[in-house]
């Protein structure tokens, strides 16, 4: 059983969130702590002009409307919005805040993966507690 869990959150439209959502609620002490963490992409600065200019307000407004229906599926939950890099932002909100395990969804490789890796990867290899990885 642990006792701070994160699970990073994609709201990519093939991505199903409901497998590591039932998986923290199995693994979680009844007093735990579990974070839901929405990494927010860096918009590149020539696509940033072409946006209207509350649009980055209203989409971190959305996505943290999200999480924290989320977050009420479970006892003792938060959604966390971070900017930047999300394989790198995960692995530093980690190593920030000590989870004891991290929940984490993976779809099937694709070729760009194994060039590239995927997040799911990069966080394997480099977090510092148990990671539990959900197709």
């Amino acid at each position: 059983m642990y006792h701070n869990i994160l699970v990073p959150i994609s709201f990519d439209a093939e991505r199903d969130v409901s497998g590591p959502l039932k998986l923290a609620k199995l693994l979680a002490t009844p007093e735990a702590r579990v974070t839901l963490l929405h990494v927010v992409e860096h918009i590149p600065a020539y696509a940033i002009s072409y946006m209207p200019t509350d649009y980055l307000a209203e989409a971190r407004k959305a996505l943290k409307k999200e999480l924290d229906a989320l977050a009420a599926q479970l006892p003792n939950a938060t959604g966390v919005l971070v900017e930047g890099h999300s394989g790198r932002s995960i692995l530093d909100w980690a190593e920030a805040n000590n989870p004891d395990l991290i929940i984490i969804s993976s779809h099937r490789p694709g070729m760009q993966d194994l060039l590239l890796g995927s997040t799911a990867t990069q966080v394997v290899r480099h977090a510092q507690c148990a990671v539990h990885v959900v197709r």
